[in-house]
């Protein structure tokens, strides 16, 4: 045991946060240690004190007190005590008593804690080199940011999103069919985006009575935290407290609250209510701007709305622009053009010559439609295409349509080049449910009862009655079913729940906008859970909003609303694609009332219970004055009321599907590609992986997990949390699931993938701190004699490159593990990690943190010539990702080179965009750096 002597310099096994110990007193069986950086002193028995002896070698770098730093060239030792000769940077002498040494010196290199003896457990050595595996099979997925979503794997939406994200600035129209999820693509975008570090400041403008759907679908399914900023959380950002209105104006030019938030949610009513928060938006400065409901930002050659030129100043001022918007077809032309204009003002200048190009285009939107039926092609047809279509195989493409057994691979061919010369198909989304299948049967079952609908007293209103006798019949098809009950007003759900519960003794759960986000999960994991009694779900309106309720598939509608687009929102909470049971719709209604006329309406006039029906919206709007007028009105003229509903949607549905643009709904949905990034999705979460690993970092920090049903789990700090707080945890705990099902069907229950908020955190707490970076192993294996002893070093390639090259995809951080042996033997590929385990014999770490620093030179010798051995490996590395990173980025250039011939969206700009971004990354990846990250000194026994 070496002895202590006052003066020298010590350091805690156990606590090396404490900072560099000085020995003060040394009596009887105690010394007595100051912990000058931290103001601390502690007494230890002498012959089990957790301290390691500190003692540089010649070619470390040191520092004195007064921060002056020297590289050690001799060092002298005189009754205990070191002194230490050497030159600054500067090249000048000096030397100076350990007793001067910095108070605050940290041993974070792997290499100075073990010679040191601060020393970790082996398990967190196998953690922290499984966590750049991880990390690594991560940043080089193709589909990663695709991964984090709490969503449905829907194909189209994954094929736009991963379509569109991975451009260098998406500028793009997501214009698909009601129902077909715009905002979750535009959620995914946006998280591809944010985790692939690609947006960092982004902007979201929607109407007024979408902030709440928006805030908490960013929330819920995709971990993102946006501010939502209103005139009183800017004065408050301001510092306002109670000030007038001229002060509130000088306030507003003072400072600017939206440079404060990377991610904020603001109304298109703010804005236009508050002109001076407009330019402090457009100062502020976005990588991306997201506008929900643009059609209704108004425009005509002769005028534009303030709202449109507010849209129009950021659009011009922002890389990335998001527009989500009605149908082309129902917008009209010109309102159209308008939202186009706001993405490429440049190709989109005038309404006009847009015109005149829509008409030129329309020769290829008819050869589309010819080959997409599948039909043989006329003589007049084959010159049309050969005479459209730019391409030297066109020719040999259209001898091969009459060929059977080449035509099928002709037609696809023929198609994709007409794609290709599609004018607005790069910009434009547009998905219908003529093309998206997957959505279930709809029948509904209509209640007519007699009664006044007038009555104050619920228990006696028919529906009441009609209701419990439903849920209670033997024969009903709703016994022992679960079933969701929208109804407009919150106050007739809580009352609904109410007199359920007490007078009919049925348990329900209630969904209001009254209540708090965790009271609205409670109330819907309450439902969900498949063991509860809550036989319904009684919502508000606010349950047609942003809810999967997909697991039932009885609705219930108290009542009708007047909107058809609102009607279609309540039956698409289970209308969704993945539903696996016919959707029961079950109306009870009141004779000769307003809202009998309304299902008739629906029901006869429209078949908007029944199926999709994409021209209710304006036929309503057409008919809304005339509907109003029919409550007072017999019964034929009902009737021809009912029936010029049916003519006026005939009417407008033909000419939805005339405006159909089937190819740009081809571009937009590429079946085949779409399927590919799913299945790839899928079978990352099937490897099942990152359940096990996250148990692997909670055992390392002091995280306590506990089984909660399958594939879900209750994560809590124990009394034994290693840091002060981990990230994504709460001092009550968290319940997780692992599974996406699971994670749709129960929105209390965090979502737990690659790119969940808590796993970045942990993986980030694991490399980005001394984590298992410096470990002594005892092993046993046959091929090793006992006492043998081996380093095994982790090294890392670096490559540091701009965000927007996206390197990863190419050359990630990634580990190169060396095993070398006492006499400089390459054993890496002899042994792997998983063939050394640790025996959990135990052994005296004060014995081998002595040996250890008596080795420095040997060791020193090993870790340099395991350097050298990984040097070799990281340039067969980054020559690989050299060759990877051209063939795919040349080969993006010579794509976008020979589309632009064809198509007008294309811009010269972002060709040679590509092309600097290739040199870039070129240089990046012969510039990639080596670092030792972990070393594990392992024993033979």
């Amino acid at each position: 045991m070496e002895s202590f002597i006052p003066g020298q310099r010590w350091i805690s096994n156990t606590e090396s946060e404490l900072g560099l110990g000085l020995i003060l007193d040394v009596s009887f069986n105690r010394v007595t240690v100051l912990y000058l950086a931290s103001d601390e002193r502690r007494i230890y028995a002498r012959d089990n004190a957790p301290l390691t002896r500190v003692v540089f070698s010649v070619g470390d770098t040191i520092e004195s007190v007064d921060e002056d730093k020297l590289t050690v060239t001799e060092v002298i030792e005189n009754n205990g005590l070191m002194t230490y000769i050497g030159k600054t940077a500067d090249g000048e002498a000096m030397q100076f008593e350990e007793v001067e040494l910095n108070h605050r010196i940290q041993f974070n290199k792997p290499q100075d804690r073990l010679f040191i003896g601060q020393i970790d457990p082996n398990d967190w050595f196998s953690l922290r080199y499984e966590t750049w595996q991880r990390l690594r099979q991560h940043q080089q997925s193709p589909v990663k940011g695709l991964l984090g979503s709490r969503a449905s794997l829907i194909p189209h939406q994954v094929f736009i999103a991963h379509e569109s994200a991975n451009r260098i600035a998406p500028r793009i129209m997501l214009a698909d069919e009601v129902g077909l999820g715009k905002t979750i693509e535009a959620g995914l975008i946006l998280h591809h985006r944010l985790i692939n570090g690609l947006s960092q400041r982004v902007l979201i403008i929607v109407p007024e009575s979408l902030l709440h759907q928006w805030l908490v679908e960013m929330l819920r399914r995709f971990n993102l935290r946006f501010s939502l900023f209103d005139e009183a959380r800017c004065l408050g950002e301001l510092g306002d407290d109670g000030m007038d209105e001229d002060d509130a104006d000088k306030a507003v030019l003072s400072g600017n609250p939206f440079v404060n938030e990377q991610l904020v949610l603001c109304s298109q009513q703010f804005f236009a209510q508050h002109p001076l928060r407009q330019q402090q938006a457009l100062q502020a400065g976005w990588d991306m701007v997201i506008v929900d409901e643009a059609h209704h930002l108004a425009w005509s050659e002769q005028a534009a709305s303030s709202e449109y030129l507010f849209v129009e100043q950021l659009a011009l001022a922002t890389p990335s622009l998001i527009l989500l918007t009605a149908t082309p077809e129902q917008l009209g032309k010109e309102s159209h053009f308008a939202r186009l204009r706001l993405l490429d003002p440049d190709r989109f200048y005038s309404f006009a010559a847009f015109l005149a190009e829509e008409k030129q285009f329309e020769p290829v939107a008819d050869a589309a439609k010819i080959l997409l039926a599948d039909k043989p092609l006329a003589e007049a047809d084959s010159a049309l295409l050969a005479g459209l279509l730019k391409d030297d195989n066109v020719g040999t493409l259209l001898k091969n349509l009459a060929d059977s057994e080449k035509s099928a691979a002709a037609r696809a061919a023929l198609i994709k080049i007409l794609l290709d010369h599609h004018g607005t198909g790069r910009i434009l989304f547009r998905n219908s449910r003529q093309t998206v299948q997957g959505f279930p049967e709809r029948e509904r079952h209509g209640y007519p009862l007699e009664g006044d609908e007038n009555t104050a007293d619920l228990q006696k209103d028919p529906r009441y009655l009609w209701l419990v006798n439903t849920l209670i019949s033997a024969t009903s098809a709703l016994r022992d079913q679960k079933a969701l009950l929208i109804c407009k007003h919150a106050q007739t759900a809580v009352d609904l729940e109410l007199t359920l519960r007490v007078r009919g003794g049925i348990a329900s759960a209630v969904f209001h906008e009254g209540m708090s986000i965790i009271e609205r999960d409670r109330a819907a994991a309450y439902f969900a859970d498949q063991d509860s009694a809550a036989r319904l779900l009684i919502c508000s309106e606010i349950g047609s909003e942003g809810r999967n309720f997909q697991f039932v598939h009885h609705l219930i509608l108290w009542d009708l609303p007047t909107n058809p687009d609102l009607l279609q929102q309540r039956i698409g909470r289970l209308d969704r694609i993945g539903q696996q049971h016919v959707i029961q719709i079950h109306i009870p209604y009141l004779e000769h009332s307003r809202q009998a006329l309304l299902y008739r309406w629906y029901d006869e006039g429209m078949n908007a219970f029944r199926a999709n029906c994409s021209a209710a919206r304006p036929v309503a709007d057409v008919l809304a004055d005339e509907l109003e007028a029919m409550l007072f009105q017999d019964e034929a003229q009902i009737e021809a009321f009912i029936a010029k509903t049916q003519a006026l949607g005939r009417e407008i549905a033909e000419q939805l599907h005339n405006g159909r643009d089937q190819l740009l709904e081809l571009n937009s949905f590429r079946k085949d590609e779409a399927e590919l990034w799913v299945e790839q999705l899928k079978r990352y979460e099937k490897e099942a992986l990152l359940w096990p690993y996250m148990e692997a970092v909670f055992e390392c920090y002091g995280v306590d997990t506990e089984f909660h049903s399958p594939d879900c789990f209750i994560v809590r700090p124990s009394d034994h949390l290693r840091i002060a707080h981990f990230p994504g945890l709460d001092e009550d705990g968290v319940t997780v699931t692992v599974k996406r099902a699971c994670a749709l069907a129960r929105e209390d229950m965090q979502f737990l993938t690659w790119e969940h908020p808590m796993v970045t955190a942990a993986m980030d707490l694991v490399l980005s701190s001394e984590t298992g970076n410096a470990v002594v192993s005892v092993v046993k294996h046959r091929d090793l004699r006992p006492g043998q002893f081996l380093l095994e070093c982790l090294f890392i390639v670096e490559c540091s490159a701009p965000a927007q090259l996206q390197i990863g995809r190419f050359l990630p951080p990634t580990p190169i593990r060396i095993l070398i042996d006492q006499h400089q033997q390459d054993l890496t590929e002899v042994f792997s990690h998983q063939q050394l385990p640790e025996t959990g014999k135990a052994f005296d770490k004060q014995q081998i943190a002595a040996f250890l620093n008596s080795q420095r030179k040997p060791l020193s010798k090993l870790l340099y010539n395991a350097e050298e051995l990984a040097r070799v490996r990281m340039q067969a590395l980054t020559a690989e990702a050299n060759t990877t990173m051209l063939e795919s980025l040349s080969a993006e250039v010579k794509r976008m080179a020979r589309l632009k011939k064809v198509n007008p969206s294309i811009k010269a700009e972002e060709i040679e965009q590509l092309k600097d971004l290739t040199m870039l990354a070129h240089e990046s990846i012969q510039a990639a750096q080596l670092r030792l990250d972990a070393v594990r000194f392992v024993i033979a026994s």
